[in-house]
């Protein structure tokens, strides 16, 4: 739900904060008024256990799953994952060549909060937050030994299991964890036809549907006294998986195509050291490596395919982060990061290389009222680009944020950011197998956001919190075709594709959320969102992907101290698509759905629980993507064990 939500659950004693990247917020969720959290208790009680899923759930966001490669990808309002990247411990996670990342290969077994930053997130976070950010936050133990397992299993074949566990001993502690969720396929909706001429999918379970994903974490962190603590941590994840095949009736030409690995690995370093009692010094360093491999098949019965396509990426970097108490009513940091991405095609070698400087500050100004001031220029460089002409370009962005303690239950808050995202090296430099013309000099896109929002206690039991917000964004990245001899497999003969900075749109909407906790034994939550976007470049072309309107609600009842019955509830409303026909571009929209869950919780003992419920009651057949409908009904169950 909402960052509200987590105030009353977040389990703060298991977040490890020094992987959060904060400027001093709320003193019980350490986190910016602006800023949403998913706490590691309702990951557990709403079964959110991939990172997208768990996004979803907060207001102002949006999933997407399925299409070409199969990837479950965000929307945080309207922008997406190469705009709101993804981080670990404040370590940036997204791929660099092309800055996106598949959210559906990220579990969030092993953390204890995911947060969502939005369009006014700390600068401290660095380059390319122009709608937000999302930090996966792990978790640090607090207890001489302690830890959770947990299994379990639903229709289509699909089980998981995970094991955490660690240990404080005061001046030293570690933490490890590891998970494996595997699934063969998913059950169809009712209803479900298969659009294409030629059927592929006609029985009652999706073909080529298989997932697997393995992921193993360990830290160990040194904290020889009250203030300071350096941590060496390590994560590697290992997926395979495979992409339905399109079932649309648009005409869009089927791939048969399986993923043998998506595999990453991260090493880092994070530290925190205070200098004198006004001063404190934070480092981060870290280096990551991702593997892909990509088998293209030529029919569906899966026999043949051609060498499998395969690239290799790694990032590495640091930053570093001075932190100045010594003004009365000042908290002021001053960050400097630094990194290296390299992309290698083959014997072809893409490298960047990324400097930012950020300055913020928090600054009481009275009693009830603070101010939050930042700015950062960054510079990126193309040090490697084949036989293709090397760019550079530069970025500034800033951010002011005024709150308000109105009363002991109500917090207002204003502000207003500039921020900008610098293109990727695919966006510079991909060809596009011969359909496209490089932009080496391509502009970073500017994004101008201001939101005005209000969180509140208004009565016992009651948590409400509602924003509105607007963006204006410039400089898009768009494709632009023109006439030219050189790309000969473009679909269009003697044209040229090219990315080019000619986008322009305009986002505003409403973001609103309410839980309240009726008696001891019932409690509810709802939140809404509404998200107006125009393309003010071209408003003939219709922004894809994103619902208008999205709610998500959840019912519990305990009839007994040890049960629990939960309902939930997500609705939207369609998408639009775009689909090509006789050379001419069409827009249509998707349906727009709700579903509905039910689960059965029995905790016998306070360290057990053990589930059973179902996704989908209504077996609504559904979809995010045209051509790639989502799961129908699908029972599960699972059992928690808590030490």
């Amino acid at each position: 739900m909402a960052a509200v939500l987590a105030l009353g659950n977040a389990q703060a004693s298991s977040v490890f904060e020094l992987g959060t990247i904060v400027i001093r917020g709320d003193a019980e969720t350490n986190a910016l008024l602006g800023e949403a959290i998913v706490s590691q208790e309702q990951i557990q009680r709403f079964n959110l256990y991939d990172v997208g899923r768990a996004i979803n759930r907060l207001p102002g966001t949006a999933i997407s799953a399925g299409g070409m490669r199969n990837e479950q990808t965000i929307f945080v309002r309207g922008f997406d994952s190469r705009q709101v990247p993804i981080f670990l411990d404040g370590i940036p996670q997204y791929v660099p060549y092309d800055g996106y990342v598949d959210f559906d290969r990220f579990t969030t077994f092993d953390l204890s909060e995911v947060r969502v930053a939005k369009g006014a997130a700390s600068l401290l976070y660095g380059p390319n937050t122009l709608g937000g950010a999302v930090n996966l936050v792990s978790r640090r133990p607090t207890k001489p030994f302690e830890g959770d397992v947990r299994v379990g299993i639903a229709t289509g074949n699909e089980r998981y299991g995970a094991v955490n566990f660690g240990s404080n001993q005061d001046s030293w502690y570690f933490q490890g964890g590891f998970s494996w969720l595997e699934a063969d396929k998913f059950p169809l909706g009712r209803g479900f036809k298969d659009g294409k001429g030629v059927p592929t999918d006609t029985g009652q379970y999706r073909k080529n549907a298989y997932r697997q994903d393995k992921r193993g974490s360990f830290k160990i962190g040194l904290t020889p006294n009250a203030t300071d603590e350096y941590v060496l941590g390590y994560s590697n994840q290992q997926g395979k998986k495979d992409q339905p095949i399109y079932v649309g009736d648009r005409g869009d030409r089927p791939r048969y195509w399986r993923w043998p690995y998506w595999d990453k690995e991260s090493v880092y370093f994070l530290s925190k050291t205070a200098l004198t009692t006004h001063h404190e010094l934070k480092v981060r360093a870290y280096h990551d490596e991702y593997k892909n491999g990509l088998d293209m098949y030529s029919s569906a019965d899966f026999t043949r395919h051609d060498p499998t396509s395969a690239y290799k990426d790694n990032t590495y970097g640091g930053a570093v982060e001075w932190v100045n108490r010594q003004w009365a009513d000042h908290e002021l940091h001053v960050a400097m990061h630094y990194k290296i991405d390299r992309h290698k095609d083959g014997a072809i070698l893409y490298k960047d290389r990324t400097l930012s400087l950020a300055i913020e500050d928090l600054i009481d100004l009275h009693d009830n009222w603070r101010l939050r001031v930042g700015l950062s220029h960054e510079h990126r460089k193309s040090l490697d680009a084949a036989s293709w002409p090397k760019g550079s370009g530069s970025a500034t962005n800033g951010v002011i944020e005024i709150l308000h303690d109105l009363n002991d239950q109500t917090e207002l808050y204003a502000s207003l950011a500039y921020k900008t995202r610098f293109p990727t090296i695919k966006d510079r430099y991909s060809a596009r197998m011969g359909r496209a013309l490089p932009s080496p000099d391509l502009k970073s896109e500017n994004a101008r956001h201001v939101e005005v929002g209000a969180r509140s206690q208004p009565w016992q039991g009651a948590q409400v919190e509602g924003a509105l917000f607007y963006s204006q964004v410039r400089d898009m990245i768009d494709t632009v075709s023109f006439a030219s001899s050189a790309c000969p497999a473009n679909s269009v003969s003697g044209f040229c594709d090219q990315a080019q900075n000619v986008g322009k749109v305009r986002r505003y909407g409403l973001e609103l959320s309410y839980e309240q906790e009726l008696t001891t034994q019932w409690r509810t939550g709802v939140n809404y969102t509404y998200l107006n976007s125009k393309n003010q470049h071209d408003p003939a072309q219709k922004i894809r992907d994103i619902p208008a309107h999205k709610a998500v609600a959840y019912l519990d009842w305990m009839p007994a101290p040890q049960w629990t019955l939960q309902a939930s509830l997500e609705a939207e409303s369609g998408r639009y698509y775009s689909y090509r026909q006789q050379g001419q571009e069409h827009y249509t929209k998707t349906s727009g759905f709700t579903v509905l869950g039910f689960k059965t919780v029995w905790s016998p003992r306070d360290d057990l629980s053990i589930e059973a419920g179902v996704r989908n009651l209504g077996d609504k057949n559904y979809e995010y993507k045209e051509g790639y409908p989502m799961a129908g009904r699908v029972w599960f169950a699972g059992a928690t064990y808590r030490f």
